[in-house]
């Protein structure tokens, strides 16, 4: 059962910050889990809220501004995550933004062509079903996550037509007889985010592939 650190290891260290992901690495992760959004001048910024209010001392949409202003309150480039993460886990890399898509598909061409990594030390997930469909039209061979947190019937039916790698669900939906079902069609499940230790023996005894943890060193 895959290890997965939600946003690094956000119950640590500042989540989606480059300290987080080297936590969550030293917790010995299989794959860390981050959201993207793109600055004023088209770089893809890791962070979750499309503002920086929450996880930083500044104010303002992400869109607002530059990378090197977003690089000072310790926002990340998505580029520099991979050059620090180096091959060490595979990453999910949740797009928030739908105009951020193409921008993330061709950094990922770029490492997969240019610097040999696999395919498989990348992830593209998102709630907007838009962006994975898009994906799927334009590259075949990227994994796909589709997120719910409302229902998996609509996101086994959706990851049938976009041919996804896995179906991402909040955890409290899955039970026994749906694990199974998607299961039977060839999809991963890697449930969020699942913390406390009563729902952490719930969903492994589900068998499901993987679990997204605040706090990767229970799982």
């Amino acid at each position: 059962m895959l290890k997965i650190g939600h946003r690094g290891a956000k119950g640590y260290i500042v989540e989606n910050t480059l300290a987080s992901f080297q936590k969550a690495i030293e917790l010995g992760v299989n794959g860390i889990e981050l959201d993207v959004h793109l600055s004023s001048d088209g770089k893809i910024m890791v962070i979750h809220d499309e503002t920086i209010d929450r996880t930083t001392s500044g104010k303002g949409f992400v869109k607002d501004f530059t990378a090197s202003q977003l690089k000072k309150y310790g926002i990340p480039r998505l580029e520099e995550v991979f050059d620090f993460i180096n091959k060490s886990c595979f990453i999910n890399i949740e797009i928030k933004d739908f105009k951020a898509t193409s921008s993330v598909l061709k950094l990922l061409q770029n490492y997969i062509l240019e610097k040999n990594w696999s395919t498989h030390l990348f992830q593209i997930s998102s709630f907007n079903w838009n962006v994975l469909e898009s994906c799927s039209l334009k590259s075949n061979h990227i994994q796909l996550g589709v997120l719910t947190e409302d229902s998996i019937e609509n996101a086994l039916t959706f990851a049938k037509k976009i041919n996804a790698y896995s179906i991402n669900p909040y955890f409290k939906l899955l039970n026994v007889e749906n694990v199974k079902e998607i299961h039977s069609y060839g999809f991963k499940i890697f449930p969020w985010t699942v913390n406390s230790e009563e729902d952490l023996t719930f969903v492994k005894s589900l068998q499901v592939d993987g679990i997204i943890s605040d706090f990767p060193d229970r799982i």
